[in-house]
């Protein structure tokens, strides 16, 4: 009786062991996860990141947008070409969304843009847009797409304004040709340009960085318009 007591018992013993060692190892594990997750968030990263998750503001919304664009630029099928020979597609069509919807589209990225102003009926670009410029495209951060917006704001007639804004988009583009010689630009930048019938910014943009944000005039909704937004973008498209 007392062998069958003493077989029984071992049994028990050889069952619950390698639990409870089990659960040791399990609780040391979670205890080295803990610690290294606390020493990675104490340490920043070496690796250049983006401004914020894909899933914060990559809606697919945006996606599309960016997808059209870079499409009709020739940055994605068809051999990556683009760059100045960049046709967008009318706005409207490019966006599929009304101006304030295409506009919300952008409001996470509130810190990473930069806004570049011009003068009424005016193209190129001033020493403050050229700095501002430089600045936005040092931000890059792992992104591999310069998303280049431009507008015009509502004076004058809509077909100059039109005009106004594709140069101004294409400004940028040789303003970041000229100061960088990057090979790999016309692989890189998008350009949108949506005149004065679509997508004007509310004043509110006026606190975001911009390229006249010091000067003395206060910025008004027709300034903020006469511009174009530029932000490297990381979606995956």
């Amino acid at each position: 009786m007392n062998d069958k007591l003493l077989k029984a018992g071992l049994a028990a013993v050889a069952v619950v062991f390698p639990s409870i060692k089990l659960a040791g190892w399990l609780g040391d594990a979670e205890k080295r996860y803990a610690e290294n997750r606390a020493a990675m968030a104490s340490k920043p990263s070496e690796v250049p990141v983006a401004a914020m998750a894909e899933d914060q503001y990559c809606t697919p919304q945006l996606k599309g947008i960016v997808r059209r664009v870079a499409s009709a630029c020739g940055l994605v099928g068809s051999g990556g070409e683009g760059g100045r020979g960049c046709q967008p597609q009318t706005a409207q069509s490019v966006a599929s969304l009304s101006g304030d919807d295409f506009n919300a589209l952008f409001l996470p990225l509130a810190k990473r843009a930069h806004i570049i102003q011009f003068d009424p009926e005016v193209t190129e670009l001033d020493d403050l847009a050229k700095t501002e410029i430089e600045t936005a495209w040092a931000d890059q951060r792992g992104a591999s797409f310069f998303f280049v917006v431009a507008r015009a704001s509502t004076d004058g007639d809509a077909k100059k304004n039109e005009e106004y804004s594709a140069k101004r988009a294409q400004a940028v583009l040789a303003h970041l040709d000229a100061r960088f010689h990057d090979p790999d630009l016309k692989k890189e930048v998008g350009l949108l340009w949506l005149g004065e019938g679509f997508a004007q910014l509310g004043p509110e943009f006026c606190g975001w960085q911009r390229s006249r944000a010091g000067a003395e005039t206060p910025c008004t909704e027709k300034e903020i318009n006469r511009s174009a937004f530029v932000a490297w973008i990381d979606c995956a498209i």
